[in-house]
C-alpha cells in the first residue's frame, strides 16, 4: 500500500504509526493532528529511528489532510478524553463534531479508503464516520473486540501460567462495561477453559476484562492505555494490507447478523483487502445471547443521543 494515515498524534496514534512503519505496511505513513508541530516532531523522531530498526517506510507529520490524499487506510484515534466536570453527553457531542469533521475530510481526499475507528465511544463514532462519509459497511470498522479479547487472553495466561499464544478467546458486544466475553468459546491449547478453572475464577477474569481499561487509567493516574490499543488497531491494518482474511472481533455495522440490525457492535469479522469481507455468526448460550442483546441496547441508547 502506498499510504496509510493515522489521525491523532497522541499516545495511541503515535504508537500505531510507529508500529505500522516498523512493519512496513505502507510506503508512507502520514500522522495528522491539529496541534502545530506535534505530528511533524513525532513523525521526524520516528523516521530517525528507521536506520536502527531497519524500515524504509517514510513517516510524515501534517496539520491538514492534503498530504493524506490517496491513503488506503485511515486509523482514527483523534478525540477528547472525558475531563472533570464534563458530562458523558458533552463528551459525545464534542467527539461527534470532531469525528464528523475528520470523516468529511477523509471522504474528500481519499474516497476509496477504509476507516479503522479507535476513538471512543467507539461503536457510536464508527456510526458517525459511516454516516458522514457515505461509505458502505465494508469500509468502516471499529477496533474494540481485539483489544478486549487480548486483555481477556492476557488475564487467563496469568491465571494459568501458560503462554498467551495457546489461548483462544472471543469478546463481543459494545466496547465498555456491557462487553460480552464468550466463555463458551475459550480454549487453552484446545482444552475448554471451563475444564481448567472454577466458575468463580472465570467470572473474576470476565469482570477484570470488562474493567480492563479503567484499571490502567486508575494505575496511571492520568491518561489511558495505548500500547495494547495501538497493537490491536495495527493488527487490523495488517490483515487488510496483506489480505490475510483474519477472523477478528471488530465493531461492524450489522444487517441482521445475531438478530441485530442497524447498529455497530463487536462481532467476529473476516478482514481482507476489501475491509470487512464477512461477519461470522458463532453459536451462543442463552445467557450470552441475552448479554449481547443488552450490550446492543446500551449502544443504541447512546446512538439515540446523536444529532447528525
Amino acid at each position: 500500500m502506498d499510504r496509510i494515515t493515522v489521525v491523532g498524534a497522541g499516545h495511541v496514534g503515535a504508537t500505531a504509526a510507529q508500529r505500522i512503519a516498523e512493519r512496513e505496511l505502507a510506503r508512507e505513513v502520514v500522522v495528522v493532528d491539529i496541534l502545530e508541530g506535534v505530528p511533524q516532531g513525532k513523525a521526524l523522531d520516528q523516521w530517525e529511528s528507521a536506520p536502527v530498526e531497519g524500515f524504509d517506510t517514510r513517516v510524515i507529520g501534517a496539520q491538514g489532510y492534503e498530504e493524506t490524499a490517496g491513503s488506503g487506510i485511515y486509523v482514527v484515534t483523534a478525540g477528547l478524553a472525558r475531563k472533570p466536570g464534563m458530562s458523558r453527553d458533552d463528551l459525545l457531542r464534542m467527539n461527534t463534531e470532531i469525528i464528523g469533521g475528520i470523516s468529511e475530510e477523509i471522504a474528500r481526499h481519499s474516497p476509496d479508503s477504509i476507516i479503522i475507528m479507535v476513538t471512543n465511544p467507539l461503536d457510536v463514532m464508527s456510526y458517525v464516520a459511516m454516516k458522514k462519509t457515505g461509505f458502505d459497511r465494508q469500509r468502516v470498522v471499529g477496533m474494540a473486540g481485539i483489544l478486549d479479547t487480548a486483555r481477556f487472553r492476557s488475564f487467563i495466561a496469568l491465571e494459568l501460567n501458560v503462554s498467551v499464544q495457546d489461548i483462544q478467546a472471543l469478546v463481543l458486544g459494545g466496547h465498555g462495561d456491557s462487553m460480552v466475553p464468550i466463555v463458551s468459546t475459550v480454549t487453552v491449547g484446545g482444552i475448554p477453559l471451563t475444564e481448567m478453572l472454577a466458575a468463580d475464577r472465570i467470572e473474576a477474569l470476565v469482570d477484570r476484562t470488562r474493567k480492563g481499561g479503567g484499571e490502567i487509567v486508575s494505575l496511571l493516574g492520568t491518561g489511558s492505555a495505548y500500547y495494547a490499543p495501538s497493537s490491536a488497531a495495527v493488527q487490523m491494518v495488517e490483515a487488510i494490507v496483506r489480505d490475510k482474511k483474519r477472523i477478528l472481533p471488530c465493531a461492524a455495522w450489522l444487517e441482521g447478523e445475531f438478530g441485530l440490525d442497524g447498529i455497530f457492535l463487536g462481532v467476529p469479522c473476516k478482514l481482507g483487502s476489501a475491509g470487512l469481507e464477512a461477519v461470522l455468526e458463532v453459536p451462543l448460550t442463552d445467557g450470552e445471547k441475552q448479554a449481547l442483546n443488552a450490550s446492543a441496547d446500551a449502544v443504541r441508547g447512546t446512538m439515540e443521543l446523536l444529532s447528525l
